[in-house]
């Protein structure tokens, strides 16, 4: 659909004319997030400064009946930011501000365009931190986070984004504005918070956050175990949870994502090593000690060739660099790779492995492992060459990985969402009377059906058809063309 140049003039007279793109070169910067597969060039994005600003957006949508898609830093994917073609894009990149730090309570108020990272870096110095941490928290928005409910490294110990947002300023898709929860951990009323975060932008925009903060330990211990192979590790994780061990994060890396760190940003790991565990223990001095030395028993005992212990700030920053680098990284070793995102229970893991490592010979292509293996929460990269025709073979492959870990009792996403990646995979896990409960509070929210519509439920079912509500076209408002 085409936007009329009173819609686009109303909005350039609300924001102001520098806050309102219209230039084909510059809107094709938003055609994608991470997911670069999915592309669609949005016939309008806006650049809203405040609450207000993203209200007059909304309602001159909801008015219109136009499409609109939120967007933070663009860093997903599952293609929840992919615009669609003829709608909105509203960019909240501008709704950058950190509101309010009440240490008192350990909580921090923010706008959704606040880099991850920099939540922790206003508390730092007072001995704070916030624990979600994904691989892209330097860039990553907390907005974003809120959308995708992300977890990170750290998630094991801490939670996800859900388990530390305490309120919300949410904008509803037609404009108006709700208060939901405050500073309080648990709110009177219906768990509104808990249907929001995680909705994947699919009910409205949140334009102020509240966060909860963690005091920072009194001791980090960050150790790192090499195996000769993926089954070793795995049965070393196995061993750490069976142990009562609780560490902050338990990270997972397999030879070829090794490889791909150590030529992106050679953190060191030993060389010739089939998997490394990367594990970050904290708390009270003696219990980091103590849990740190049952650590190494266990690998030890599941036939750890090296294990070593970060005895610096600089160490331990080189050894989470590899880790968090690791998707970038393999730009090193491939021309194009396919991001995968699917949980199995623990027990599971090392089976699901062996299941992958049989697909990637079925389909011929490579697949690299990189993971928090604390709580199952895989990461597959499915390596391929588009040039060479590869792209189909990867998407399909990258299918049978997530129908392993279905069949191993797991789940479609961890952290990373359904998006438009995964729409049409949601009936392989929910039934058809989910799926219409899950479609009914969505229409709760947003009756009309223009808040990133075609993400996360498959509307219609078959997938093949463009999704959401049927849309006067342009030609047929004007009496050039009717409906049949």
């Amino acid at each position: 659909m085409a936007l009329s140049p009173a819609f686009v003039d109303e909005l350039r007279s609300a924001l102001g004319a520098r806050h309102v793109i219209t230039e084909h070169e510059q809107l094709r910067v938003y055609e994608c997030d991470g997911l670069t597969g999915h592309r669609a060039v949005p016939e309008l994005v806006v650049l809203p400064d405040s609450t207000e600003d993203v209200q007059t957006v909304l309602r001159a949508c909801h008015r219109e009946r136009v499409p609109f898609v939120a967007r933070g830093a663009g860093t997903g994917l599952s293609g929840g930011a992919t615009p669609l073609a003829g709608g909105v894009v509203v960019s909240l990149s501008r709704m950058n501000r950190i509101l309010e730090i009440d240490l008192a309570s350990q909580r921090i108020v923010v706008e959704p365009g606040v880099a991850n990272l920099d939540v922790t870096r206003a508390v730092a110095a007072d001995g704070y931190f916030y624990a979600p941490d994904p691989s892209s928290q330097q860039v990553c928005t907390i907005g974003g986070n809120v959308a995708e409910n992300s977890g990170g490294a750290h998630c094991l110990k801490y939670g996800f984004t859900a388990h530390h947002v305490t309120g919300l300023t949410f904008v509803l898709p037609d404009g108006e504005v709700v208060e939901l929860g405050d500073k309080a951990l648990d709110p009177d009323g219906p768990d509104l918070l808990g249907v929001i975060v995680g909705s994947e932008g699919t009910l409205g925009i949140a334009t102020r956050i509240t966060l909860r903060l963690a005091r920072a330990p009194q001791a980090v211990h960050t150790l790192l175990a090499a195996f000769d192979t993926m089954d070793a590790a795995g049965d070393a994780v196995s061993g750490i949870v069976a142990a009562g061990l609780m560490p902050s994060a338990i990270e997972m890396m397999d030879r070829l994502t090794i490889e791909a760190a150590e030529r992106a940003v050679a953190p060191g790991y030993p060389e010739g090593a089939g998997a490394v565990l990367l594990v970050e223990l904290d708390g009270v001095v003696e219990q980091v000690e103590d849990d740190a030395a049952e650590f190494e028993r266990i690998c030890s005992a599941c036939s750890a060739f090296e294990i070593r212990t970060a005895t610096t700030d600089v160490d331990r920053a080189l050894l989470w660099k590899g880790r968090k680098s690791a998707f970038a990284a393999m730009g090193r070793i491939t021309t194009d790779y396919y991001v995968q995102d699917g949980v199995v229970p623990r027990t599971r893991l090392a089976e699901v492995l062996r299941r992958i490592e049989d697909l990637s010979e079925e389909h011929g292509l490579r697949v690299g492992n990189v993971f928090h293996a604390g709580d199952g929460n895989l990461h597959p990269l499915v390596l391929y060459d588009s040039e060479a025709g590869e792209t189909e073979k990867a998407r399909e492959l990258a299918e049978a990985i997530l129908d392993a870990c279905l069949d191993a009792g797991g789940s479609l996403t961890g952290e990373h969402g359904v998006g438009m990646d995964k729409a049409c995979s949601m009936p392989r896990m929910f039934s058809e009377r989910d799926l219409q409960v899950f479609e009914r509070l969505r229409r709760a929210f947003d009756h009309v059906g223009i808040c990133n519509p075609g993400k996360v439920i498959p509307t219609p079912r078959l997938c093949g058809e463009v999704p959401g509500p049927y849309r006067v076209h342009a030609l047929e408002r004007i009496g050039v063309a009717e409906r049949l």
